[in-house]
């Protein structure tokens, strides 16, 4: 629709993930009208970015250094393994603040439809992690959809017969939450996973 270098902005920008057409021409006309000076940041930020973040020789996580800070925080437990599909999801996770162990970034999430398979994940690095008797207990942090099920339910196949502790996140009503919003499935996994109250 517009002339050579609007349009290849355009479709470049569509390309991300999560960008439509229209937020894509969006963007691309706030770029255009944007201060040269913020558009050389920008660019000069991806282009960084792209050379100098590697991902974590230990976990896969994001890292400027052959480890991740987690990797190398000696005040981390090693004997607790959080494995999760990807490394934006240890950035959910430490959030929380709840988690003081160490992470696995898998890379993805099972999806045959896809053509993703086991083998195209980081699960053989994962076994691995595992074979020296070290982490004691794993943690399955996929995400709660039909990959992140299959992903989970095929990595504790594989863990379970290893004597390791193997648990999954809870999933279920989101805090602040009406029960008569929630969809069955969603209300069906907040029984399945509910807890005793003590005194």
């Amino acid at each position: 629709m517009y002339e050579g270098a609007v349009q290849d902005l355009i479709d470049e920008l569509g390309r991300l993930p999560g960008v439509g057409p229209k937020s894509a021409q969006r963007i691309a006309f706030h770029v255009l009208a944007a201060d040269p000076a913020d558009v050389r940041r920008l660019a000069d930020a991806l282009i960084e970015a792209k050379e100098r973040v590697t991902f974590c020789e230990t976990c896969g996580n994001v890292a400027q250094e052959p480890e991740c800070r987690i990797c190398k925080d000696p005040r981390r437990s090693p004997t607790v393994l959080c494995v999760v599909e990807e490394a934006k999801d240890v950035v959910a996770i430490e959030r929380t603040r709840e988690f003081r162990g160490k992470y696995h970034v898998l890379g993805g999430a099972i999806n045959p439809i896809a053509g993703v398979g086991p083998d195209d994940l980081r699960i053989a690095q994962l076994m691995r992690r595992l074979a020296d008797g070290t982490v004691t207990e794993v943690i399955l942090a996929t995400d709660p959809n039909v990959e992140g099920e299959a992903t989970a339910t095929y990595l504790a196949r594989l863990l379970l017969p290893m004597g390791l502790t193997v648990s999954r996140l809870a999933s279920g009503l989101p805090v602040g939450g009406d029960l008569e919003y929630a969809d069955e499935v969603t209300l069906g996994r907040a029984f399945e996973g509910r807890r005793l109250l003590s005194a």
